[in-house]
C-alpha cells in the first residue's frame, strides 16, 4: 500500500512548517534530513544553554542577599530543613522533567512545550500561561533584589556621610530604579538568547570568585568585628542595632542553631516558617532556566537532565556550605538586620557587590528570556487566539521580540510591588503550581502506559511523580493559602476557558489515553454472570440506514438509555472481497461528527455485509465488550412513508452557521454529502419485508428485546438545544397485547408487559421526560359478567405501588372491538395452523383497534405499544408488517416493544 513507507511523523508544533517553527527550530527533525536555509541553527551545549543559565538563576538574590535572611529568622537546624524540603520537591519534579525531555524530540517552549505535548491544549496552555506569569513574577524579583543591593550601597542613608550614598530613597524612587533596570535587561534581550548565553559564561566566573571571596574571608579576618546597623523605623524613628562578627565559634554557632523568628525590617512584618521558606524556595525556581532555553539547544534530550542535575547539585552544596558559614561566624542580629551581610565581613567588599549585581542581573534576564519563550510558543500554537496573536512575530534572527517587549510590560507591573519579600510568597506558589504539573504530565503518561512513552532517563517511577505533586500542594498552601486558592482558581477558569474554545491540535491527549487504560480495567471487572435484575438498563443498538431521517429517533433513544450504552448501528452493503479497501473505516469521522452535531451520548458501530440482515447480527453478536453489550435492539418503521429530511430542519446543520471543519476534518458541507438524501416514494427499498422480520426474529432469537419506533419524526424537543422539562407531556402505556384479545384475560401481567412498563418509567426519568403525566390504559371486557376487569385493576395498582411507578390507570372498555377478532377476511391455506400473531385480522378488527388508540392517546406525546412476536414462516412477513401498520396508522409516535428480559424487582 501507498501508505506503508511514511516517514517517522514530524516533532513540530501543531504540524507548523520549518519557517514558522518554534523559535526557528526546522522541521526537518522527525525525518532527519537537513535544515532548511530559513531555520535558525541550534547553537548552545549543555554548559552553556542549560548549566550555566541554571546556576545563575538559582543563585540570582537569594545567595547574596537572602542567606543571612534565612539562617537570621529560622536558624541553622530550621534552615537546612527548609532547603532539604525545598530541594527534594525540586528534585522530584526534575526527574520528571528529565524523563519527559528524554522520550522525544523537545522543542522550543520549555516547560510549557513538554507539559501541553504530554497533557493536551487545555492542560498545557493553562499550566503554560502560569508558568510564564511565574517566570515575569521572579523577573521583577530579581530586578528589586538588585534595586536593593544598589540602594545598601548608593542609597541616602540618614546616619551615613558617606560620598557614595548619592540615590534617593523612597517607594517611588525604587520603582524607578527597578525600571531602569528593567530596561536594560530589555535593551539586552532584545539583542538575543545566544549573546546572553555568551555572556552568562563570564557572569558565572565572576559570581564564582565573589563565593571563594566568602569562603576565604572568614580565614583571612581572625579579628572580631563590631557594627552598628541602622534602619527607618515606624514614624520616621531610626532603630539602631549593634551586631558583631566573630569569625569560627562554637558559641556563636550554638546560639544560630535554633529559631529567632523576628520582625522583618524591610516589610515591618513578623517572619514565620512559611513565609521565610517562600523566600528562600525563589533560589529553586530556576530548575527549568536550561528548559526553556530548549529552542536553542542542539539536543534538548541530552542536555536537559544532564545540565539540570549537575547545577541542581552543585548549588546544593553551595547553598549548605554557605549556611554553615553564616551561622558560625556571624551573630543572629547581624544576619537578620543586614541583607548585605557579606559586604561587611569580605576580605574585599567589592567583590561581594560585583556579585550580587551580576547574580540578580543574569536572573532577571534569564526569567525574561525564559518567559519570553514560553509566550512565543503559546503564541504559535494559537491556543489563546488574537490577544497572543502578535507574540509569534519574530526577527530575521529568530528572536521573539514581541514576545520580549510583552514580558517586559507585564515585569513592569511586578516591580511596583516595591519589595521583593512582598511578593516572594506570589512567585514561589505560582512554581510550585507549575511544578505540580510537570509531575502530573509525567504521571499520567507512566500510569496511561502508554507503548510510546519510552524515556531514556528511567530514575523515576509514579511513586516520585506522585510524591512531587503531594509536596508541591502542600508547600503552597502552607507558604500562602490566600494565593495558593487564588493560583488555583485562576487554573481552572484557564482550563475552562481552553475547553470552551477546543483548540484544534494533533498532540495527542494524555485523558484519552488515561481513560482507555481505566475503561479497559473496568471492562474486566464487568462480570456478566454477577448481572441482577435490580441495576438493569437499556443497552440499545439502534440500527440507522440513513442518519436524515432518523435523527429525531437517535435523539429520542438518547434519552431512553439512562445511563446506559447507546450504539448507532449502520450496515454497508458490498462485498470485502471484491473492493480494493474496507468503505467502512473511512466514515467513522463522519458518523463520530453527526454524532457531535446532535449532542447524543452515543458510539457508532459500522459494518460491511452483503445483506443488511447478516449485518445486523454481527453488529449484535460483537458490538460492545464484556458485560457492555446491547440487550435491546431498536429499529425504524418499516412502511411507504415518506422520510423527512432532519438536516434541512435543524439549524445545527444548515451552512448559515458557518461551515468550519471540526478539530477532526469534517466540515458541514461534506457531513452534508457524505450521507444521501432521503428516500422518495419511487426509490427502491434496500430491505425487503421479509428481511426487515427476519431481523426481529433473529433479535428474539438471540434473547435480544425489539423495539420499532414510528412517527418519531414528529417528535419535537428532543434536539440538544431544548431546556423542556415535559411538563406538559403525556406518555402512554399500553401493555397488553391488542392484536390478540385472548391473552388479555389469560394472564394479565407478563415479561413483555413489565418490560413496557419499565421502558416508560426509564423515559420518565430522563432530564427532558421528568414531569411528564404516565397513563396505563387496561383494556377490558367491561360486559362480562365475572367482572375480574376489576380484579385486574386492582392487581395493576397493586404492582405499580411495589414498583414504585407513579402512573395513572385508565380502563378502556373493548368489547365491541373484542366482538370483531373472530372474523376472518380470508382463508388463505397458507394460514392454517399457524400461531394466532401470525393469522389474518379482519381489517374491521384493525381498525377498531387504531380506532380506540387514536380515541384514548390522541393527546400523548409517545406511545409504548405491545409487540407481538414475528410469525415463524417468512411468508407471512407481509402480513405482520401490515397489521402492525394497520393497527399503528396516524398514531403519532409510538414505539412498538417486544421484552424478553425480566427487568423488574420489588425486592431491595
Amino acid at each position: 500500500m501507498s501508505n506503508e513507507h511514511t516517514p517517522l511523523l514530524a516533532h513540530g508544533v501543531c504540524g507548523l512548517s520549518a519557517d514558522n517553527a518554534v523559535c526557528g527550530i526546522g522541521a526537518s527533525e522527525g525525518t532527519g534530513e537537513a535544515s532548511t536555509p530559513n531555520a535558525v541553527p541550534r547553537k548552545l551545549n549543555t554548559f552553556f544553554g542549560v548549566m550555566v543559565p541554571t546556576v545563575l538563576s538559582m543563585f540570582s538574590i537569594v545567595l547574596f542577599l537572602r542567606t543571612g535572611f534565612v539562617v537570621g529568622h529560622a536558624g541553622l537546624l530550621q534552615g537546612l530543613v527548609m532547603l532539604l524540603v525545598a530541594y527534594t520537591i525540586i528534585s522530584l519534579t526534575i526527574l520528571s522533567i528529565c524523563a519527559i525531555s528524554t522520550n522525544g524530540a523537545v522543542q522550543g517552549g520549555g516547560a510549557y512545550f513538554m507539559i501541553s505535548r504530554s497533557l493536551g491544549p487545555e492542560f498545557g496552555g493553562s499550566i503554560g500561561l502560569m508558568f510564564f506569569l511565574a517566570k515575569v513574577c521572579a523577573c521583577g524579583v530579581y530586578v528589586l533584589g538588585l534595586v536593593e543591593a544598589l540602594l545598601d550601597i548608593f542609597g541616602q542613608d540618614p546616619a551615613s556621610s558617606s560620598a557614595f550614598r548619592v540615590l534617593p530613597q523612597g517607594y517611588w524612587y525604587t520603582v524607578l530604579y527597578s525600571s531602569i533596570v528593567l530596561l536594560l535587561v530589555l535593551m539586552v534581550c532584545l539583542v538575543g538568547a545566544h549573546i546572553f548565553a555568551r555572556t552568562s559564561f563570564l557572569i558565572l566566573l565572576v559570581v564564582t570568585i565573589s563565593l571563594l571571596s566568602i569562603y576565604i574571608s572568614p580565614l583571612a579576618l581572625t579579628t572580631p568585628l563590631k557594627f552598628l546597623i541602622t534602619h527607618q523605623g515606624p514614624g520616621n524613628q531610626t532603630l539602631t542595632y549593634n551586631a558583631s562578627y566573630t569569625g569560627f565559634n562554637g558559641t556563636t554557632l550554638k546560639d544560630n542553631l535554633g529559631s529567632g523568628y523576628t520582625v522583618d525590617y524591610s516589610t515591618g512584618k513578623v517572619m514565620s516558617f512559611a513565609t521565610v521558606f517562600a523566600v528562600m524556595f525563589t533560589s529553586c525556581t530556576g530548575i527549568m532556566a536550561g528548559a526553556n532555553m530548549s529552542g536553542e539547544l542542539k539536543n534538548p534530550s541530552a542536555a536537559i537532565p544532564k545540565g539540570t542535575i549537575i547545577a541542581v547539585l552543585y548549588t546544593f552544596i553551595v547553598y549548605v556550605l554557605l549556611f554553615i558559614l553564616a551561622s558560625s561566624t556571624c551573630e543572629r542580629t547581624l544576619l537578620a538586620q543586614d541583607y548585605g551581610f557579606f559586604q561587611r565581613i569580605n576580605i574585599w567588599p567589592p567583590f561581594v557587590t560585583i556579585g550580587i549585581y551580576c547574580s540578580a542581573l543574569s536572573a532577571a534576564m534569564c526569567s525574561l528570556i525564559g518567559a519570553s519563550r514560553i509566550l512565543h510558543a503559546l503564541a504559535l500554537d494559537q491556543l489563546f487566539g488574537f490577544p497572543l496573536a502578535p507574540a509569534a512575530i519574530t526577527s530575521s534572527s529568530g528572536n521573539p521580540w514581541v514576545a520580549v517587549l510583552y514580558t517586559w510590560g507585564l515585569a513592569q507591573c511586578v516591580v511596583f510591588a516595591g519589595q521583593l519579600n512582598a511578593i516572594a510568597g506570589l512567585v514561589t506558589v505560582f512554581y510550585l503550581l507549575a511544578y505540580a504539573a510537570v509531575d502530573l504530565a509525567c504521571l499520567a503518561l507512566e500510569w496511561a502506559s502508554a507503548p510510546n512513552f519510552r524515556p531514556t532517563f528511567q530514575v523515576f517511577s509514579w511513586h516520585t511523580c506522585l510524591l512531587g505533586i503531594l509536596s508541591c500542594l502542600v508547600m503552597m498552601f502552607v507558604i500562602n493559602p490566600v494565593y495558593s486558592s487564588a493560583s488555583i482558581v485562576l487554573l481552572l477558569l484557564l482550563l475552562l476557558f481552553l475547553h470552551y474554545r477546543s483548540p484544534t491540535s494533533s498532540w495527542g491527549y494524555i485523558s484519552q489515553a488515561l481513560i482507555f487504560h481505566q475503561v479497559r480495567k473496568y471492562l474486566l471487572m464487568l462480570d456478566v454472570r454477577k448481572d441482577h435484575v435490580k441495576f438493569w438498563r437499556p443497552q440499545v443498538l439502534l440500527m440507522v440506514a440513513n442518519p436524515r431521517s432518523s435523527c429525531q429517533l437517535i435523539n429520542f433513544v438518547n434519552q431512553l438509555k439512562k445511563g446506559g450504552l447507546f450504539v448507532l448501528g449502520h450496515v454497508k452493503l458490498g462485498d470485502l472481497d471484491t473492493l480494493p479497501s474496507d468503505p467502512v473505516q473511512q466514515q467513522y469521522n463522519f458518523w463520530l461528527s453527526l454524532v457531535d452535531k446532535l449532542g447524543v451520548k452515543a458510539f457508532v458501530d459500522l459494518t460491511l455485509s452483503p445483506s443488511v440482515r447478516q449485518g445486523t447480527q454481527h453488529l449484535l453478536r460483537i458490538t460492545g465488550l464484556g458485560g457492555m453489550k446491547p440487550n435491546t435492539l431498536v429499529l425504524g418503521f418499516y412502511d411507504s412513508c415518506t422520510p423527512e429530511d432532519y438536516f434541512l430542519q435543524d439549524p445545527a446543520f444548515c451552512e448559515s452557521k458557518g461551515s468550519g471543519g471540526d478539530d477532526f476534518g469534517v466540515d458541514l458541507p461534506s457531513l452534508q454529502a457524505h450521507f444521501p438524501p432521503v428516500r422518495h416514494v419511487e426509490s427502491p427499498r434496500w430491505l425487503t419485508s421479509e428481511e426487515y422480520v427476519g431481523i426481529i426474529s433473529d433479535a428474539i432469537k438471540m434473547s435480544k428485546n425489539v423495539c420499532l419506533g414510528r412517527y418519531f419524526f414528529q417528535l419535537q424537543g428532543e434536539g440538544m438545544g431544548t431546556k423542556t422539562d415535559g411538563a406538559t407531556r403525556i406518555i402512554d402505556v399500553w401493555p397488553l397485547n391488542l392484536l390478540q384479545p385472548s391473552s388479555t384475560s389469560a394472564a394479565s401481567v407478563d415479561v413483555c408487559s413489565l418490560f413496557l412498563l419499565q421502558m416508560a418509567c426509564v423515559l420518565n426519568m430522563a432530564s427532558r421526560w421528568r414531569h411528564a403525566k404516565m397513563r396505563i390504559f387496561l383494556c377490558v371486557e367491561a360486559e362480562s359478567s365475572d367482572q375480574g376487569w376489576m380484579v385486574k385493576e386492582e392487581t395493576y395498582r397493586e404492582l405499580l405501588r411495589k414498583l414504585r411507578i407513579r402512573a395513572s390507570i385508565k380502563i378502556v372498555p373493548w368489547d365491541s372491538v373484542v366482538q370483531l377478532y373472530g372474523q376472518k377476511q380470508t382463508q388463505d391455506p397458507e394460514l392454517e395452523g399457524l400461531t394466532k400473531p401470525a393469522q389474518a385480522l379482519s381489517e374491521d378488527f384493525q381498525s377498531a383497534v387504531n380506532r380506540m388508540l387514536m380515541e384514548h392517546s390522541a393527546e400523548a406525546a409517545v406511545r409504548f405499544l405491545y409487540l407481538p412476536r414475528p410469525p415463524a414462516h417468512s411468508s407471512q412477513s407481509h402480513t405482520y408488517l401490515s397489521q402492525l401498520e394497520a393497527v399503528t396508522y396516524g398514531l403519532g409516535p409510538t414505539l412498538l416493544i417486544h421484552g424478553l428480559t425480566p427487568v423488574t424487582c420489588t425486592e431491595l
